[in-house]
């Protein structure tokens, strides 16, 4: 499934355009992307949650090469499934 037909099914669901399914999506991705920026997590009960998590700097080896590389610090999104998830996908 791809945005648009995720856009669709929301469209459908809550019986709206798909104009109003499409600005209600943007601004839900928005809001936990700004969110996320600031370092907080975003908590959606029985679906999951959404943190920012710390990756260490380390040293990388450029395979064509061998040459040994420094790979900086970094903050990347994290995603922890609920149990309410977890339960609909088993």
């Amino acid at each position: 499934m791809n945005k648009a037909d995720l856009i669709e099914k929301i469209a459908e669901a809550a019986d709206v355009s798909k104009a109003t399914a499409t600005r209600a999506l943007d601004a839900t991705l928005e809001s936990i992307t700004k969110e996320l920026r600031k370092g907080q997590m975003v908590t959606l009960v029985g679906f999951g949650t959404f943190t920012v998590r710390k990756r260490a700097a380390r040293t990388g080896r450029n395979p064509r090469t061998g040459e040994t590389l420094k790979i900086k610090a970094a903050k990347i999104p994290g995603f922890k499934a609920g149990k309410a998830l977890k339960d609909a996908v088993n």
